[in-house]
C-alpha cells in the first residue's frame, strides 16, 4: 500500500511476552539510540506509519509493537490492562538497559504514563499524545470498591468470553472495511484508511477482515478506569509533554485543557493542537513528529 508521507517499516522481529509472540516493528538504523511508541486501542504500529518515519529520519531507531490481540501479534484467550503492561515491559526489556524516550498515542498514551509512574528509572522522557482520559467523563471510584469491581468486571468479561468464542469479523472490500473505520474516525482521510487496511486486515473467504481479535471490546477486565491514568501524570519525574487535539470527537476522550493544567507536573510541557481531533499524529504528522524530536533531543 501507499499513501502520501507515509513509508512501512524497515524491519519486523518478534518478543515473547509470557507465551504471546508480540510482532515488533521498526523505523531507521538499527543503531540509533531507540525510541518506543505505543498505539491506541483497535489500532495496530502501522497508524504510525506517517509519524514514525519523521522522528526516524531525525536520527532514531523508533519501535513500536502491535498490542497482543492486535495487527500481527497473536491472540489471547484473555486480555487486561496488566497483561498490556506486561507486554509493554517486555518490549522494553528488548531495547536494553538504558533508559529512553516513550510516546504513546490515546491507550498507549495511558499505558505510557502507567509504564513510566512502574518503571521511572527506564524511562527518561514521555511525549502523551491524546492519551490523558477526563475525570469529568468517568465516574470515580473509591479506593475501597475496587476489590468489588473485580468481581463484577471478570464476571462480565467472563460472560462476554463465552458468547464471542466463536465469533469471526464480517469480510468486507478494502473500500468497505476503510468505511466501517471511517464512521469510527470521521476526520480521517479515506485514502489513509484505505491505506491501512492491507496492513490491518487479511485477506480470505471471500474478503477482508481485520486481524483484531473478534473477542475484544472497549476497556479491559479488572479494577481499572481510563481516568486513573490522570492521576499517575502529576507525579512523574522525567519530562513530560502532552499534546491535546482541541476539536472533541466520538473516540476521543473529552479531554479539556484545563483538566491537563490542573496535573501536569512540575516542568511538564502542554501542548494544544487547534483544528485537529483524537489523532493527532495522523492529521499533522509533521507538526507532532517536530513537537516530539523537540522533547527527546
Amino acid at each position: 500500500p501507499s499513501y502520501p508521507g507515509a513509508r512501512r517499516p524497515d524491519r519486523r522481529r518478534i518478543v515473547d511476552a509470557d507465551g504471546i509472540a508480540l510482532s515488533v516493528w521498526e523505523w531507521g538504523d538499527p543503531d540509533a539510540p531507540p525510541v518506543l511508541f505505543a498505539h491506541g486501542g483497535f489500532d495496530f504500529a502501522g497508524t504510525f506509519d506517517t509519524l514514525a518515519p519523521r522522528v526516524a529520519d531525525g536520527g532514531y531507531r523508533v519501535v513500536s509493537w502491535d498490542q497482543r490481540g492486535h495487527g500481527d501479534s497473536q491472540h489471547a484467550h484473555l486480555y487486561s490492562w496488566e497483561a498490556d503492561l506486561r507486554d509493554a515491559v517486555a518490549v522494553l526489556a528488548s531495547l536494553g538497559d538504558r533508559p529512553l524516550p516513550v510516546v504513546g498515542h490515546s491507550k498507549g498514551g495511558a499505558l505510557m504514563l502507567q509504564l513510566a509512574d512502574a518503571l521511572p528509572h527506564r524511562i527518561d522522557r514521555l511525549v502523551n499524545l491524546d492519551g490523558l482520559p477526563s475525570s469529568r467523563s468517568w465516574p470515580d471510584v473509591p479506593e475501597h470498591h475496587r476489590s468489588r469491581m473485580v468481581r463484577t468486571e471478570l464476571e462480565g468479561w467472563l460472560a462476554h468470553r463465552r458468547a464471542a468464542g466463536d465469533k469471526v469479523r464480517r469480510p468486507d472490500t478494502v473500500a468497505g472495511l476503510a468505511e466501517r473505520r471511517r464512521r469510527m474516525n470521521p476526520r480521517l482521510d479515506p485514502a489513509w484508511l484505505e491505506y491501512l487496511v492491507p496492513i490491518g486486515a487479511f485477506e480470505a473467504d471471500g474478503g477482508w477482515r481485520w486481524k483484531i481479535d473478534p473477542v475484544l471490546r472497549p476497556g479491559g477486565f479488572g479494577p481499572w478506569r481510563p481516568e486513573w491514568s490522570m492521576a499517575r501524570l502529576p507525579a512523574l519525574g522525567m519530562p513530560v509533554r502532552c499534546v491535546l487535539g482541541l476539536d472533541l470527537e466520538v473516540m476521543g476522550w473529552g479531554t479539556l485543557p484545563e483538566d491537563v493544567l490542573a496535573n501536569l507536573p512540575p516542568g511538564g510541557s502542554f501542548v494544544p493542537l487547534e483544528g485537529v481531533g483524537h489523532f493527532v499524529h495522523i492529521e499533522q504528522p509533521d507538526v507532532v513528529a517536530s513537537l516530539i524530536l523537540e522533547w527527546i533531543s
